[in-house]
């Protein structure tokens, strides 16, 4: 592993370069997005690492905001910076020379499946796309009482918004043990993974602002599923999952088009396809095989 960064006008943005042994001649590479509040060394390195061994080279980055990288407002989601981070890494792989320019792939694991879904669909130099266990944000409320209750939530927008003008966002925890406790992701499932040492990170912090639900509500990556004519696109998903819905893994994998597969890993909770061995081993076979098929 290799300490790298790159900058976006005068951000830097810091990663781990991974790169397979007994590397010859130029290979394709891979890029990865993660986890809401997640960073490198977590579910994205896990990937990098393991996925570098089936010889690519692969990129795990902190976001801007996150992490050891830049940006003035710590632990904020801004969707368009993120998809801005992206770019800029696969500009900085392009410019390695044991990378082959084209042949560069992005994948994305929950909330980064988004961004990578998004980011893929409208940036030419993605040449395949694999999502693992994706939140697909976008979609529409799905009944009337989805939307009320989405309308309510909004109301108090512009309150965190002010407060974001003054330089005090309003802060939650990512993840709390407290039952009905105000959380970025509440319930005892993400906190039993960001919350132990299973995901120990120096670089994590368990804290994001009120705003950065709000601003992901506001985000569209479903929209990109109708601009992948040329990119092939891979969805890997758990048959079992309470915070990305397999049913939206289905609906945005039907909305795709262009070559693309779907591959369900069965598994009982959403985290398994973070670090559980025989879940990401399944996932990282299927990715493997997509992207030496692809790249």
């Amino acid at each position: 592993m290799e300490n790298v960064t790159f900058n976006i006008g005068d951000e830097r943005v810091c990663g781990h370069l991974y790169k397979p042994e007994g590397m010859a001649g130029k290979r394709p590479a891979l890029v990865f997005t993660g986890p809401y509040t997640g960073v490198k060394e977590q579910v994205t390195g896990t990937y990098a690492q393991r996925l570098a061994d089936e010889g690519f080279i692969t990129l795990a980055f902190d976001h801007r905001n996150f992490g050891e990288s830049d940006g003035a407002i710590r632990q904020h989601e801004e969707p368009q910076k993120k998809i801005d981070d992206l770019g800029a890494a696969v500009g900085h792989l392009s410019t390695l020379p044991d990378v082959d320019e084209n042949r560069i792939a992005a994948v994305g694991i929950c909330l980064g499946g988004s961004y990578a879904l998004r980011f893929a669909g409208f940036d030419p130099r993605v040449k395949a796309l694999a999502t693992v266990a994706a939140a697909y944000v976008g979609f529409p409320p799905a009944d009337d009482d989805e939307a009320a209750g989405k309308t309510k939530w909004l109301s108090s927008y512009s309150d965190e918004l002010n407060a974001l003008a003054k330089g005090n966002p309003g802060r939650i925890p990512a993840v709390t043990e407290t039952p009905n406790a105000e959380a970025g992701m509440p319930g005892q499932e993400p906190f039993d993974y960001y919350g132990t040492k299973r995901s120990y990170s120096p670089h994590w912090q368990n804290s994001i602002t009120r705003l950065s639900s709000y601003n992901l509500g506001a985000f569209d990556s479903v929209v990109a599923t109708r601009y992948l004519q040329d990119t092939p696109s891979l969805v890997v998903h758990g048959t079992t999952d309470a915070f990305c819905s397999p049913e939206n893994a289905q609906r945005a994998y039907d909305m795709m088009v262009g070559e693309k597969a779907l591959q369900w890993i069965d598994t009982t909770n959403h985290i398994e396809l973070y670090d559980s061995k025989e879940q990401v081993d399944l996932a990282i076979g299927h990715i493997s095989r997509w992207m030496h098929n692809h790249l």
